[in-house]
């Protein structure tokens, strides 16, 4: 009897970049179910490994501990917005590469609904989880930071450390306005139009800078104090911080 023809052996899900975020979505997939399933505190590693279909020593290739587990891969996120910065136009407005770059992270969450959906049902009711979610927003707002105040130094802003900072901190607000919408509507809210909507109002925002350069005016050296409540609707949010930065809004603060 002949030889039969050899065969090259088939690789496992996770020997490539593909099977490695397959088998990243399965864990994350199956971590979810069993959190909604049976509760947070009473699921362990071992049952998430085991409804996905691997070992417990797989599972911590992939995350260090079931807080991870459920979350987006946020290492791959930030890369993705690095690249953006370094590739961007130095003479697009630095606001508008930052709101694109949040616009990934939006991305990441609208390319699995379902996922994201239940993720947020379960932040919403496990402290360990909301602080851990509050953590990753905080990098990415750090992120934005830097490259704001260093695009703001570069054009000779003389508050470019303040404006940076607070830039930053309202497009990742835009950001977490417009997912948190479309995460309570269920996945269902029209998100993209809400984001161009409340990224616009940021760009429009802190632009003053340009305006005043084309006018040959210097923006005068201050330091600005927002008190803001966590309810405080987006456009009031933005527009205040406008005011300020522009000298306007001093006094002005939030209920």
């Amino acid at each position: 009897m002949p030889d039969e023809p050899s065969r090259s052996p088939r690789p496992r899900a996770g020997r490539t970049t593909a099977g490695r975020r397959k088998l990243r979505h399965a864990l994350t997939v199956a971590a979810i179910e069993k959190f909604l399933e049976q509760g947070y505190e009473a699921t362990t590693v071992d049952e998430i490994a085991s409804a996905a279909g691997v070992g417990r020593r797989t599972f911590f290739r992939y995350f260090r501990s079931k807080e991870d587990a459920i979350f987006p891969n946020h290492e791959e996120v930030l890369r993705d917005i690095e690249r953006l910065f370094a590739a961007a136009d130095p003479a697009r407005n630095p606001v508008e590469v930052a709101c694109a770059a949040v616009g990934l992270v939006l991305d990441f969450y609208l390319a699995d609904p379902e996922v994201s959906v239940k993720r947020y049902a379960l932040t919403r009711t496990v402290p360990s989880l909301r602080d851990k979610e509050v953590a990753s927003v905080d990098r990415y707002q750090r992120v934005l930071a830097a490259y704001l105040r260093a695009r703001f130094e570069a054009d000779g802003d003389p508050i470019a450390d303040l404006r940076g900072s607070v830039a930053a901190a309202a497009v990742a607000a835009a950001h977490n306005h417009v997912l948190r919408r479309w995460l309570r509507s269920g996945g269902t809210d029209d998100v993209h139009a809400h984001a161009r909507e409340a990224f616009r109002l940021v760009t429009d925002a802190f632009s003053e800078p340009e305006r005043q350069a084309e006018r040959g005016e210097q923006p005068a050296d201050q330091t600005v104090v927002a008190v803001l409540t966590t309810t405080t609707p987006l456009p009031d949010v933005v527009s205040r911080l406008s005011a300020a930065l522009r000298g306007t809004g001093a006094e002005q603060g939030a209920p």
